[in-house]
């Protein structure tokens, strides 16, 4: 397969479950914690602008480092977790050599030092690369190209495609082969099809990007020219047959269940019979493919492509996903194409590449010893009585609705009840015993780890669902909920300052980490996760006219975005970015209603002159505290389903009386929309 398993819905959300009694965590109430009352600009109205009131002061005091295109609160406590991660990686390198040989500290050390031996890596040139372009290079027709496309052996980069396997949408106890469309270097299609004036320009520096590459693979300047072209007309063509990312947000359009034979007659020239076989899933009787337009034209272009234009393409797809393990002036080129994208204006160190790579590759062994030193059980238990917590809540708010129906409340509760958590790290961790890293050469460990994970994929196939399965690794900054698994997960990584602070106040702390609970917790209901039932299959178990009402509710959301602009005539794309603004709207309302119940909020008492309320939503706006460069705004508008920071702040409290009222905002200031404008869901 060409890359292992699909995680199409990855991304701050979650759920939970009800019937608990009511409990407070074990949160110390010291006077002055939470947040820094430097990150205020006071000379902003929190009615007009609570953006700006909020994060006025950390903005001016964090300017974007030259490495990045975006800084924000997710990155200064990436940045501390950093520290921790690279203090693990050293010490591990220097004992690697004297550890037991196949334990994840020796492949943990030993994989980080040959990544950061760069003296190595440029000594080598392109040894270590160029059995996999022969194996490519070999290739002479059609046959020759299926065969290289159905090695389980080989890592091409993402080139064609992307398939693995997964659970099924449909019957969410049973693992299905999937197949999904992929293939493109830029990050989707309408970087290839856009026709404004930035487009035409990443585009350009792309092809400029292909050359030069191919020309340091080896080629003249005439044939390097004519693969760059051919690379982009390729990923052309597979843009023009591929989705828009918005579009790719409708479970039910993007899933397409078909027996073996009806997709080898659909698409001939990918073979599947053989692709099947031979990575040992020939049992499988039928596969989804999600978009089944484009593999009808990828299976046009395998048969009319000239070969030796498909393999200049695969070629490429190869080597730009290796630039960090070839010579550096790989990657300088690989930067200079980032540069346009990003607009950066320096390359991040490489330890710190190097650690995200380490982290990519041996998540779970690596995530072992972060989790011995950065992540107490205390933490754990504490985060724990939070969700259940925030779980009553939920419950008690669609026992509320005024506009569902009991017949749908019964199964929204429900599917709230079987809401699974997962917090910190996996209760079992991924087994690498058949993984074999040495110090030899960066880029075979890089490979071989790509292999492992790619036939661990595989091997599901056919075996009881794994509902314990992490999809983030322990130190990742994030959170996500799980549509087919009906979970939420909440790594280490992120329970931790400014998003958790045991030593808070409970509104800070239910306005930061309780509303990221609460985000993941609403994915469940939001227009995607809302398809899903209890089991995580994909069914509707709405009445049609609760249904109605509830998308003409989201549909205010949808509007209320789409005016949001960013930069100049870019507007935030209210479709695309629909479920997480659904999920900060919902979770800020479940973590507000969870907050009132705690002895803070009943006692009304101040803290730093702030009443709990005002604190709670000050908790709740530190964790957006961000600015990002034009280039990078512009990217993640067309790619990221998260509408940026600021809009993430205002616009769920823009629909809140309570946010209203804890500010004493009036008619005609900007905060508060006139009440036939607001959004209300839960």
């Amino acid at each position: 397969m060409t890359t292992s398993i699909l995680t199409r819905r990855l991304a701050l959300a979650a759920l939970g479950f009800i019937g608990c009694a009511w409990a407070t965590p074990a949160l110390a109430q010291t006077a002055g914690t939470g947040f820094d009352m430097a990150n205020l600009d006071p000379t902003a109205s929190p009615c007009d602008n609570f953006f700006q009131y909020a994060s006025g002061g950390w903005l001016k005091s964090n300017p974007i480092p030259a490495t990045d295109g975006y800084w924000g609160s997710f990155d200064v406590l990436a940045e501390h977790n950093y520290a921790t991660m690279r203090s693990i990686l050293e010490e591990s390198a220097r004992k690697a050599p004297t550890a037991a040989k196949g334990t994840n500290a020796q492949k943990v050390g030993d994989f980080y030092a040959s990544a950061m031996d760069s003296a190595a890596i440029n000594a080598a040139g392109l040894k270590y690369l160029r059995p996999h372009l022969a194996r490519i290079d070999a290739v002479t027709d059609l046959a020759g190209m299926q065969l290289l496309l159905a090695d389980p052996n080989l890592a091409l980069g993402g080139a064609w495609f992307s398939s693995g396997v997964g659970q099924d949408d449909k019957n969410s106890a049973k693992y299905a082969v999937q197949f999904y469309q992929g293939g493109l270097t830029l990050p989707n299609r309408d970087y290839y099809t856009n026709q404004d004036a930035q487009s035409k320009r990443i585009r350009a520096a792309y092809q400029t990007y292909l050359v030069n590459v191919f020309k340091m693979l080896g080629e003249p300047q005439a044939t390097a020219t004519a693969h760059a072209a051919a690379v982009q007309r390729i990923e052309m063509r597979l843009a023009n047959a591929s989705k828009r990312p918005e579009d790719l947000r409708d479970p039910v359009a993007n899933y397409h269940k078909l027996t073996v034979a009806q997709a080898t007659a659909q698409f001939p020239n990918l073979n599947l019979p053989l692709l099947l076989k031979t990575e040992g899933l020939g049992a499988a009787t039928d596969v989804i493919v999600g978009q089944p337009a484009f593999f009808k034209e990828l299976s046009a272009m395998l048969k009319a492509e000239p070969m030796a234009d498909q393999k200049a393409y695969v070629r490429w797809h190869l080597v730009n996903s290796l630039m960090d393990a070839l010579p550096a002036a790989y990657g300088q080129e690989q930067f200079a194409f980032q540069q346009v994208l990003s607009g950066a204006k320096i390359r991040r160190p490489r330890w710190k590449r190097m650690m995200l790579s380490t982290d990519g590759a041996l998540g779970e062994a690596f995530g072992q010893l972060y989790v011995d030193r950065a992540f107490s059980p205390e933490a754990k238990a504490r985060a724990k009585q939070m969700i259940e917590n925030l779980r009553v809540a939920y419950g008690e708010r669609i026992q509320a609705t005024d506009w569902m129906s009991a017949a749908t409340k019964t199964e929204a509760l429900k599917k709230l009840n079987a809401f699974a958590v997962k917090i910190g790290y996996p209760d079992k961790w991924k087994d690498y015993s058949a993984l074999t890293i040495g110090r030899e050469s960066y880029l075979n460990n890089l490979l071989a780890a790509r292999v492992w994970e790619n036939k661990y994929n595989l091997r599901k196939f056919g075996k009881p669902v794994d509902r314990g399965e992490w999809l983030m690794t322990p130190p990742t900054v994030n959170a996500y909920y799980m549509s087919s698994m009906n979970d939420i997960t909440f790594p280490a990584g992120i329970l931790q300052p400014p998003f958790y602070d045991p030593k808070a106040d409970d509104a800070v702390n239910y306005g930061g980490i309780g509303a990221v609970i609460g985000h993941e917790m609403t994915h469940g209901f939001d227009d995607q996760g809302r398809q899903y039932d209890a089991q995580g299959n994909l069914r509707d178990w709405w009445t049609k006219e609760d249904g109605e009402r509830f998308n003409a509710r989201a549909a205010v959301v949808g509007k209320q975005f789409d005016a949001f602009t960013p930069l100049d005539s870019v507007h935030v794309n209210g479709k695309l970015t629909m479920g997480e603004n659904l999920a900060d709207l919902g979770g800020l309302t479940i973590a507000y209603a969870a907050f009132e119940k705690t002895p803070q909020a009943k006692g009304h008492a101040k803290i730093d002159g702030f009443t709990p309320e005002q604190r709670f939503f000050l908790g709740w706006a530190q964790v957006w505290h961000s600015s990002a460069r034009p280039e990078t705004v512009r990217q993640l508008i067309q790619v990221d389903p998260h509408a940026p920071d600021q809009f993430r702040t205002i616009g769920p409290l823009q629909n809140m009386p309570e946010f209203y009222q804890a500010f004493g905002c009036q008619d005609g200031n900007k905060m508060m929309r006139a009440q036939a404008d607001r959004a209300k869901i839960w």
